[in-house]
């Protein structure tokens, strides 16, 4: 029970400061105070705007916003957002693109489930529609989640992409961004074991901490720090009474986000600070740059406790993926048993997140896997974000990765199979 009422002393902070923030907003913009202008309620009223908005956010599930897209013909075609398959923990959903022709690539783009919603990925998607056929996971936050739903851990998560690639085929490609990254290489393992004819024909694996070991950084050096009970003690809680999963053991959204803003609490505070400036001189508007960034960025989510929890012991701490030891529902997947599934991993040179080094140590792991199947790349000068989602991702990264989609478009571990095309190779 105290760990609920620590989840309510959470959210309502969170509702004081957006009260705070619309009364501030509502009182400075008195028409009666026209009469006598006053910079100081100008501010006030810019200050009240950008409180309320960046409150408000952070219980709000972002919508995917993506309404067309141009297609091979030069016209724009509908894009509608439509569930495969659905479960209580995540779905898999389908942007079908209505008036073209499916697309001959067919890709699962497996999204993070680190405190963000799937739609972080909204840029990664936008550039892909019209040049695939494109399946992505949307996890659901563990909050709206009933306790009769079971738990959710990362052997769970494994088995979700199983039954997704299974549902999707095997012609189909796989693009794992950030923290699904390991688990994404050890269901494709699993399925080489148990159901091999449903194996995908690639797997791009970007930014993910496969060998935390590899490269240190902080994020890993923290997961080392403290123990397990420690990290229980100071980071779990149970979803309060006013969501339906009330009751339930979550690493809540608002704890994460409080420990991403501390990480560059100067620079976000820049950006509020400056934010604050542009509305009370009218140079702000509903969809500027500072408001997409956090529009997403304070949009979090909950996790289960077990998800979380297992996440830093077996893979953080355990390394139970890069010591090729992890284990799904009783069965020791072999990662070397991956042998006809082209492997790509994509790392970005100032990634402080995933440093180089943690992703490219999955190519290790294939021993079963030809050379000539395994590629790498090291983007220069990109950070975490940069590598699905930036300028580095658009002009380099992505066109690379099609390039390798279409390079495996065959029939896994065919002769006819092309080499992958690479800029760096394994």
């Amino acid at each position: 029970m105290r760990y609920m009422l620590t989840y309510d002393l959470m959210e309502t902070m969170r509702n004081t400061n957006e009260w705070l923030g619309a009364s501030a907003r509502a009182l400075a913009s008195y028409p009666a105070f026209a009469m006598v202008p006053n910079p100081g309620l100008q501010w006030m009223e810019a200050w009240g705007e950008v409180t309320e908005r960046t409150f408000s956010r952070m219980v709000v599930k972002p919508d995917w916003g993506i309404h067309s897209v141009t297609g091979p013909d030069g016209r724009d075609h509908l894009v509608e957002v439509e569930t495969v398959i659905e479960r209580p923990f995540g779905d898999l959903i389908h942007f079908r693109v209505s008036g073209s022709e499916p697309c001959k690539r067919k890709v699962l783009l497996v999204a993070p489930m680190s405190g963000h919603y799937a739609t972080l990925l909204r840029s990664t998607v936008q550039s892909l529609l019209g040049d695939v056929e494109l399946y992505v996971t949307d996890w659901h936050n563990a909050r709206d989640i009933p306790v009769s739903a079971g738990k959710f851990d990362i052997e769970d998560y494994t088995l979700y992409l199983v039954d997704f690639m299974r549902e999707l085929g095997p012609d189909t490609h796989v693009i794992a961004v950030c923290q699904p990254a390991p688990l994404t290489l050890a269901a494709t393992a699993y399925l080489a074991e148990q159901d091999p004819e449903a194996q995908p024909r690639s797997l791009t694996l970007i930014g993910g901490p496969i060998d935390p070991d590899a490269t240190p950084t902080e994020v890993t050096d923290f997961g080392a720090r403290v123990t397990m009970g420690q990290l229980e003690s100071a980071m779990i809680q149970r979803v309060g009474f006013k969501y339906p999963g009330v009751g339930r053991l979550v690493y809540p959204g608002l704890l994460q986000l409080s420990s991403f803003m501390s990480m560059n609490a100067e620079r976000h505070g820049k950006a509020f600070t400056d934010q604050i400036k542009r509305v009370a001189d009218g140079q702000a508007s509903d969809h500027d740059a500072h408001n997409r960034f956090y529009d997403e960025y304070l949009a979090v989510m909950d996790m289960t406790a077990e998800f979380y929890l297992s996440t830093v012991e077996r893979i953080f701490k355990n390394g139970e993926i890069a010591k090729n030891e992890f284990v799904v529902d009783g069965h020791k997947v072999d990662i070397g048993k991956i042998t006809k599934v082209a492997v790509k991993t994509v790392e970005g040179a100032n990634d402080d997140i995933s440093a180089p080094g943690q992703c490219v140590a999955a190519l290790k792991l294939c021993t079963g896997l030809p050379d000539e199947m395994k590629a790498s790349h090291l983007e220069p000068g990109a950070g975490h974000y940069g590598i699905f989602a930036g300028k580095s991702w658009r002009n380099n990264i992505r066109p690379l990765v099609l390039d390798f989609i279409d390079a495996n478009n065959g029939t896994p571990g065919s002769k006819t199979a092309k080499k992958p095309a690479n800029k760096n190779a394994a």
